[in-house]
């Protein structure tokens, strides 16, 4: 297949080892040479491709904007959808970008205005064109589209690079160029001595405390790590695995674990995993809120950050998701038994014994200490955490005073997000039903499920720009949104086969890959215009000018909260339109674990998913 992306970032990525990375990653998980990067990359500008001649006549076309669509590509049998600026034409072609030929027209749906972008937009409907190859598409007195691909392997790719993003960013690890390229970069924060800071203080650990907490992944663009985001994310990443093995069975990373006769998706998930175990107090059961400076570290690579590091206040939220991750990481890893000989039912113990303490502790909210300076992730409602917990400590060992505890006849599915975790229950639920003990209600699973999909897919249908984000969903980090939206439609489409839910999570994906107000790609590497400066400390320091490759940006929010240290104005105060690709933009422009993993998910559940 034909992956484009800008020649400013080929010469990075065919050294980074991504080479690697595409190389056994076609559509069922294996693949040839011929996929990879170096033999695949194909030269595109940072702008899109010339007008049509009509189109080049008229100063006035060239101010109509741009059409914006999925700049990577579509597998064949997926819904594909193209925004058009409104204007006089009411049809638009399909052009092979090789040969030059036409291979469809269409109509263009009526003008409409989407609220959060404030744009008059049409849209254009080629899901009918399913040969591999590539085109473009044209419509009269606008400028051409983005060239884009469409084969079975499109987002393989794709799906490959947002995991390696973890590996990049290991904590405790020196990145090797045999896997790294030209990112590598000497370890940084062994986190072998650590500090219990006074929040964190107990009889049995006072204050002082030299504890060992290594491995994990920096939790975003800073270099402090945080068990409440490691929870959604590790989550993401062993629900891919769980719900779509094939795709990650044969896939070849290019880590330092591949080829230990375990996935490496499975193996970069574990780097995580045995850090977020060494944040259990084993005195007691409890779970730290966070291993961190006591200041953010200024702009430079890890091995440069040498602030003496602390393990801060044991929490309920921080407790309940280690307990419902590792009861997650416990059932999708007891087939490893073999390579990880008690490490099962060592997680389960210790999600167990999480919830004991969560039970006798079950207000314990996060305070910033005086001194403590980062991230808070702080969370005064912990009914979520509960029910999370609870349905993943259930699920993995069929005790049903659990899913009594999850009170599932009040707790109502929602879209995940780090701060509100119960729709990640439901999720587990239905991927389980027929295999869960007889207490469980498998139609209120179902309805719970399939009612919030339905609401997102009747957006969807009704939405100007077809896709499932309002105005209010442009909250801080709101491509997660996006991809948490998808995930939700991904389950209802597995539940009960309307295509529709698969249509509508397919546009979510087209939204962060360019069909969206900014006509950009959020992901780094992936796509004609792509971000470049994200807000990320490796990406910025380390003296190379294309961003390590495989991050998605946090995308629009009208809040704006870093404009006052930014030297670049934003290009707008519109919610879809407020994005700001500098590394100034910590706001709209900073990369996080929580964002990257459900674009792991989302990627291989199309490919998974998608009919042949």
């Amino acid at each position: 297949m034909a992956v484009f992306i800008p020649t400013r970032l080929v010469s990075a990525l065919a050294l980074v080892g991504l080479a690697g990375v595409m190389v056994g990653c076609g559509s069922g998980g294996g693949g040839s040479s011929g996929n990879s990067v170096a033999s695949s990359v194909k030269a595109a500008s940072s702008e899109p491709v010339a007008m049509s001649s009509a189109a080049a006549s008229s100063k006035a076309a060239v101010a109509m904007g741009n059409i914006k669509l999925n700049q990577l590509g579509f597998l064949p049998e997926s819904a594909k959808w193209a925004v058009v600026p409104a204007g006089a034409a009411t049809s638009f072609k399909v052009i092979n970008a090789t040969t030059k030929v036409e291979v469809f027209s269409g109509n263009l749906s009526a003008a409409a205005t989407w609220t959060a972008s404030e744009e008059s937009v049409k849209l254009a409907d080629f899901s009918s064109v399913k040969t591999p190859g590539d085109y473009l598409v044209r419509v009269e007195g606008v400028n051409d589209s983005y060239p884009f691909t469409i084969a079975n392997d499109v987002y393989s790719a794709l799906t490959a690079a947002s995991i390696k993003a973890f590996y990049f960013n290991r904590n405790s690890a020196e990145l090797l160029a045999t896997q790294a390229g030209v990112f590598a970069r000497p370890l940084g924060h062994a986190d072998t001595r650590v500090l219990v800071h006074p929040s964190a203080a107990s009889a049995a650990r006072p204050a002082g405390t030299v504890i060992s907490s290594p491995k994990g992944w920096y939790d975003a663009g800073d270099y402090n790590k945080y068990i409440v985001n490691s929870g959604i994310a590790t989550y993401s990443l062993l629900a891919a695995y769980e719900h779509f093995p094939q795709i990650f069975n044969s896939q070849n990373l290019n880590i330092p674990e591949s080829g230990n006769a375990i996935p490496d998706l499975l193996d970069e998930t574990l780097w995580n995993l045995e850090w977020m175990l060494s944040m259990q107090d084993p005195n007691d059961g409890g779970v730290y809120h966070k291993l961190t400076n006591k200041n953010f570290d200024g702009t430079v690579m890890p091995h440069r950050a040498t602030s003496e590091r602390y393990v801060v206040q044991k929490t309920t939220a921080a407790t309940l998701d280690f307990a419902a991750v590792m009861a997650t990481a416990s059932r999708v890893l007891a087939q490893y038994e073999t390579q990880l000989p008690g490490m099962s039912a060592k997680m389960l113990a210790a999600a167990e014994s999480a919830w004991a303490w969560a039970v006798a502790n079950p207000g314990i909210t996060y305070k910033q200490p005086d001194d403590i300076k980062t991230g808070e992730y702080g969370d005064g409602n912990l009914a979520d955490e509960f029910a999370w917990a609870a349905a993943e400590l259930y699920i993995t060992s069929k005790k049903d005073a659990y899913y009594t505890a999850m009170k599932p006849t009040e707790t109502f599915a929602t879209v995940p997000s780090w701060a509100d975790v119960r729709g990640l229950g439901w999720i587990s639920l239905a991927h389980h039903r027929q295999s869960l003990t007889a207490i469980a209600d498998k139609q209120l699973i179902a309805n719970r499920i399939d009612g919030l999909a339905n609401d997102l897919q009747t957006t969807w249908a009704a939405s100007p720009y077809r896709v499932t984000m309002q105005k209010d969903d442009f909250v801080w980090g709101s491509n997660s949104v996006a991809l948490g939206q998808a995930m939700v439609l991904v389950q209802g489409y597995r539940l009960n086969g309307k295509r529709e839910y698969l249509d509508a999570a397919q546009a979510m994906l087209d939204y962060v890959l360019g069909r969206n107000a900014t006509d950009m790609s959020f992901v780094t590497g992936y796509g004609h215009k792509a971000t470049m400066h994200p807000h990320h400390r490796p990406s910025e320091a380390d003296g190379i000018a294309e961003p390590i490759p495989g991050f998605i940006a946090g995308g629009p929010q009208p809040g704006q909260q870093d404009k006052s240290g930014c030297n670049v104005p934003y290009p707008s105060t519109i919610a879809a339109k407020s994005y700001l690709d500098d590394w100034c933009s910590y706001a709209s422009n900073e990369i996080a674990i929580n964002w990257n993993a459900p674009l792991v998910y989302v990627s291989a559940a199309m490919e998974a998913l998608t009919p042949r």
